[in-house]
């Protein structure tokens, strides 16, 4: 099994990849951007590093990698995992320093978070999560688990049946989004512990 990190020149991804190795054995790690391991890959994950708009740039910068990522995950229905910001540019759209086109595999928006007394922006550290349905990847997930995040933007589904898990922070956020073979993470599951661990091994044995 191969799954491929994709990388699109945003920062340091090592500590996802040591994450994956502990969840995955001996299965094929491998950070890239080149089309023929793109195509080779049995999972895929879009890490989350850096803004919404320099992530879409990043992807556009490199010739021909968002048609052949939309291939692979729309045609092909790979498993694909977008982590923080790699989540938020699921979206239609991004409002993070101006407006900017997401992949647009799941419809909706990202938003900044609502300023709330008391709360600091960025939402950051440790939060848990209020699960709203089962899904695979969150196979022995339990409600109120706890992961750790690093937001000031959040993602607002258009159809709420894409939203599994939710987190309390002012107001009730969306942070596991979900459809078809297509699952994304606001928090940093390569951060959070053993629970963190727990999603991506399923993730690894996720077949849709």
């Amino acid at each position: 099994m191969k799954t491929v990190i994709i990388d699109y020149g945003a920062g340091n991804v090592e500590s996802v990849v040591n994450a994956l190795r502990s969840a995955c054995g001996n299965d094929e790690i491998l950070v890239s951007n080149k089309i023929s391991d793109i195509r080779s890959a049995n999972h895929l994950i879009l890490p989350g590093v850096g803004a919404f708009g320099d992530c879409m740039a990043g992807l556009k910068s490199i010739e021909g990698l968002i048609p052949e990522i939309r291939k692979q995950v729309l045609s092909e229905k790979k498993p694909f995992l977008g982590i923080c910001v790699g989540m938020q540019v699921l979206a239609s759209v991004g409002h993070e320093n101006g407006e900017h086109q997401g992949l647009g595999f799941i419809t909706g928006k990202v938003e900044k978070i609502a300023a709330c007394e008391g709360l600091k922006i960025p939402h950051m550290g440790w939060n848990e999560i209020i699960l709203k349905t089962e899904h695979p990847v969150l196979k022995g997930i339990k409600d109120g688990e706890h992961f750790y995040f690093a937001n000031s933007y959040h993602f607002i589904c258009q159809n709420e049946h894409n939203v599994l898990a939710q987190v309390e922070y002012g107001s009730k956020m969306s942070v596991v989004i979900a459809k078809d073979n297509i699952f994304g993470a606001q928090f940093h599951p390569e951060k959070s512990g053993e629970a963190g661990l727990k999603l991506l091994k399923n993730f690894l044995n996720w077949r849709p």
